[in-house]
């Protein structure tokens, strides 16, 4: 097994199992729900990122000798987190049975609803196209490294290719068993930690600009073992991220609660 092989097998895996997880997540979240017919937009989305991807590498080949642009680069991973961030939390709001009952009854057709199918595309097109550029350059330089284009890197990408697309059908066959409630829950949680990660990511592409400073943390090791940016910076933004999304949920809570109440209390007495 040759050094090309191996190396485009790891590149293609590692910088494309972020973006499968997040694809995988949200069709089997859409088909669980009935939305099957969405899945085609969400697809497409990913698909023409990856279309993107060979486009914006050349283009950085082209017009900028190869090397790309950490500032673009921190931008689009702050809109992948946002929109994660996004659908996380209109995942998390609608994990209740009665209240996902209620909004396929009524808003199936709202704003709402073209919102979040929206959403949902776009956060596919960037969850691929952050990865997918950087990819075709990893591997356009890789080529050049291990003297050309030869069949063990094929082989290294074909065979990453076919470990991520069988993980993809493995997540979505377990997706479309679990109840509908976990569902949604593990679905939010998911792409909530991913956006935390992609935040982390994008201060890191900003302090290697020196546009945010960078303060070290006690225990960087650790952080860094686990993905994570560590520094005093980075953790701060995720820490506030975090914090004003707990502050959020508990305050829709509160007021869902409050609806119910006066909803009740509004009923004649039988």
């Amino acid at each position: 097994m040759s050094s090309a092989f191996i190396q485009a097998a790891v590149i293609l895996l590692r910088e494309g199992l972020e973006a499968m997880l997040v694809i995988a997540a949200l069709a089997g979240y859409l088909k669980k729900v009935g939305s099957a017919h969405r899945v085609g937009a969400l697809y497409g989305g990913a698909l023409a990122a990856v279309g993107a991807s060979f486009i914006a590498a050349w283009l950085f080949a082209v017009l900028n000798s190869g090397d790309h642009s950490d500032v673009l680069e921190g931008v689009i991973i702050l809109f992948a987190a946002a929109l994660m961030l996004y659908v996380s939390g209109w995942l998390m709001v609608k994990q209740d049975p009665r209240g996902w009952q209620d909004y396929l009854a009524h808003k199936a057709d709202s704003a709402l609803a073209q919102d979040t199918v929206w959403a949902v595309g776009a956060l596919a097109f960037l969850a691929v196209f952050r990865e997918g550029a950087e990819t075709v350059l990893f591997i356009n330089a890789l080529a050049k490294t291990e003297g050309g284009w030869s069949a063990g890197l094929f082989g290294g990408l074909a065979a990453a290719a076919v470990g991520l697309a069988v993980l993809f059908y493995f997540i979505n066959m377990i997706a479309q068993k679990l109840p509908l409630r976990p569902l949604f829950v593990i679905t939010s949680a998911f792409l909530f930690a991913m956006a935390i990660k992609f935040i982390g990511e994008a201060v890191q592409e900003f302090q290697e600009q020196a546009i945010i400073t960078v303060t070290e943390v006690k225990g960087s090791a650790f952080f860094t073992a686990i993905g994570l940016n560590p520094s005093m910076e980075a953790l701060s933004i995720q820490l506030l991220v975090i914090l004003f999304a707990l502050a959020t949920y508990s305050v829709f809570q509160r007021n869902n609660r409050l609806a119910r109440e006066d909803k009740a209390a509004s009923r004649p007495a039988e």
